[in-house]
């Protein structure tokens, strides 16, 4: 099919279903050449775009898109039909559930399959035993690069192993059930463990009820501010043999990286920290007219980045754990929120508030709903304001040579009750930068903010460093009105410094992210969380960490990757599938069981 590409350029473009790739040719008498370009469209977006008539956008994970411009609507609207659904069947888990349903081959008895993994077992735990047992330094040290790197591939393949046996016993329990007289097997222990009462409980239930006692919060005190201290020589050993071992592009959901590059948090808990200056994000519901409340969500939009990725220290969040959760809230002083207005009474309700009302109370709650692929889903809520957004991540690693991309493929939509209007957007891609000497994180990527409701949206790009010269952590973005065209604002800066915003009355605003006041959050001690909670979960690593012992960090986290691996056997055993506590899965999205647009 023959597309306009920027509106001039006429290309034969290629659909691959297979391989998942949309590729194009000079013309399609050079079809039978290789292909002058391709896109991946795992885990694509495909949007269409108001630019010019029929045109709509692909943009792939990593960053790269392409502007395509159809002969007319039907044209149009066939692609975006056929490139969305390769894109969700190449980027959904479908192919494990294809799996599942494959036939199994039954001629060798479960219980040899068991013998031989327990044996790898018992031989991989002396392997580490041995190597932990050898001198901190000498010839042959713990600390031997081709010794970690055994240890860790000896681990991931173990891992692997007993990841395949489950799906096999799952195929065989979908089948024909268990078979009479015999129990289910453990991939790596037996006889089974029994049922613990608590994860029997969680997967039970289905009313996730009220998210926690706002009476056992307290005001938190930990300070996640990294330090910026480089790679040690015995780190840059240990991370350039694991690059000998990685391929461009090659995905590091599954691979296991050192401790030492660990944030002393979780990811659950660095998407709460995107919401540090609540005061904005409930200003939004403020604005008297839509143009003002698109404004208003992209300036709050802009400023969030800062202090949810605090610092440009490259460190990575712990990997959350199947059925992890984070809890807290904010109190917002009314006198910090811009007070609500209408464009019939754009005169503010101050009076009726007042400035000794109690605090806005802003409700969050997070959850690892999905470990493969790893989905994060996440709700927060504010009653008073009649807001709530509900947001799911699927969070992408790739190998770039001295960088690693992750790319935050999903959506979040806003939701504004009173005014019946919902903003969807979408997030920036990361990368760790200089991994081999200092590294830092830039953002990158282009996101859209758009309401069907009211015709406006926003377009903010992320600009990575050029190569040669230019700045870091450049940002900018522009809000227009889709029927008219019209450019209402335009801003630019860092996003992690100052950002001016220009208004078409001609006024400017200037943000300074780095003097915003922080608020802080509410959060419930570590002995009155519950077992699944981030922080209590990760409480002995995070201690260590702090300790600076990385070793006794590795064990916790090792004992931590393990007992998970055990829950996921002890579910497949009993045919007991993974229920999150707070979200659904509806079609492609993670929901809130209980949303505020329900009862609102």
């Amino acid at each position: 099919m023959v597309m306009d590409v920027n509106l001039c350029v006429c290309r034969y473009f290629v659909l691959d279903p297979d391989v998942g790739q949309l590729q194009y040719f000079v013309s399609e008498q050079g079809r039978s050449q290789k292909a002058r370009g391709s896109l991946p469209l795992i885990g694509a977006s495909v949007t269409a775009s108001d630019e010019a008539p029929h045109m709509f956008i692909v943009s792939s994970a990593n960053g790269e898109l392409f502007k395509l411009r159809a002969v007319d609507a039907t044209e149009q609207q066939q692609w975006m039909t056929q490139l969305q659904a390769c894109t969700r069947r190449h980027s959904d888990s479908s192919s494990v559930a294809e799996w599942r349903r494959l036939p199994v081959d039954r001629s060798k008895a479960p219980s040899s399959f068991l013998q031989v993994m327990n044996q790898a077992e018992g031989q991989q735990k002396s392997l580490v035993q041995s190597i932990e047992s050898l001198p901190m330094r000498g010839s042959l040290s713990c600390l031997d690069h081709d010794l970690l790197l055994l240890k860790a591939t000896s681990a991931a393949t173990l891992s692997c192993l007993g990841e395949c046996l489950t799906i096999l016993q799952q195929s065989a329990g979908h089948d024909c059930g268990p078979p009479s007289g015999e129990s289910s097997t453990d991939t790596l222990q037996t006889p089974v463990p029994p049922p613990d009462p608590e994860l029997a409980k969680d997967q039970g239930e289905v009313d996730c009820g009220p998210l926690i006692s706002p009476e056992e919060e307290v005001m938190d005190s930990d300070d996640n501010t990294e330090e910026d201290l480089g790679v040690l020589d015995d780190q840059r050993s240990v991370i350039l043999h694991l690059l000998s071992q990685l391929k461009l592009g090659m995905d590091l959901t599954r691979v296991v990286l050192p401790t030492f590059i660990l944030e002393k948090r979780s990811l659950l808990e660095m998407y709460a920290n995107f919401m540090a200056h609540p005061d904005l994000f409930l200003s939004i519901s403020a604005g008297s007219t839509p143009e003002e409340r698109m404004v208003r969500f992209v300036e709050y939009y802009m400023t969030a980045f800062h202090e949810g990725r605090k610092g440009a220290v490259a460190k990575k969040p712990y990997n959350p754990v199947l059925g992890e959760t984070f809890h807290c809230s904010w109190e917002v002083p009314q006198d910090r929120v811009c007070p609500l207005r209408t464009e019939t009474n754009p005169k503010t309700n101050q009076e009726v508030t007042g400035a000794g009302s109690d605090p806005y109370k802003v409700r969050f709650v997070a959850e690892q709903v999905s470990h493969h692929p790893p989905v994060s889903g996440f709700y927060c809520e504010c009653a008073e304001r009649g807001m709530c957004v509900n947001t799911h991540i699927w969070t992408k690693s790739k190998f770039m040579g001295m960088s690693v991309g992750v790319s935050m493929v999903g959506e979040g939509v806003l939701y504004l009750l009173d005014h019946g209007e919902e903003y969807a957007f979408t997030f920036p891609s990361a990368y760790a930068r200089s991994i081999l000497t200092v590294p830092w994180v830039e953002l990158g990527g282009k996101v859209t903010i758009s309401c069907a409701k009211t015709g406006y949206s926003a377009n903010v790009t992320f600009h990575t460093k050029p190569f040669y010269g230019g700045k870091v952590h450049r940002v900018s973005a522009e809000v227009k009105q889709n029927s008219s065209g019209k450019v209402v604002c335009k801003a630019q800066g860092e996003w992690n410094g100052t950002l001016e915003f220009i208004y078409s009355s001609g006024e400017t605003k200037v943000i300074d992210t780095n003097k915003l006041p922080v608020i802080r959050k509410m959060i419930r001690p570590v002995e009155k969380q519950g077992r699944t909670e981030s922080r209590r979960l990760w409480q002995h690593v995070t201690a260590v960490l702090k300790e600076g012992n990385i070793d006794l960090a590795t064990e916790h986290k090792h004992v931590l990757e393990e007992d998970q691996r055990s829950d996921e056997r002890q579910r497949a055993a009993n045919n007991m599938p993974w229920k999150p506590k707070y979200f659904n899965k509806e079609d492609d999205e993670w929901v809130y069981r209980n949303p505020l647009w329900k009862t609102h």
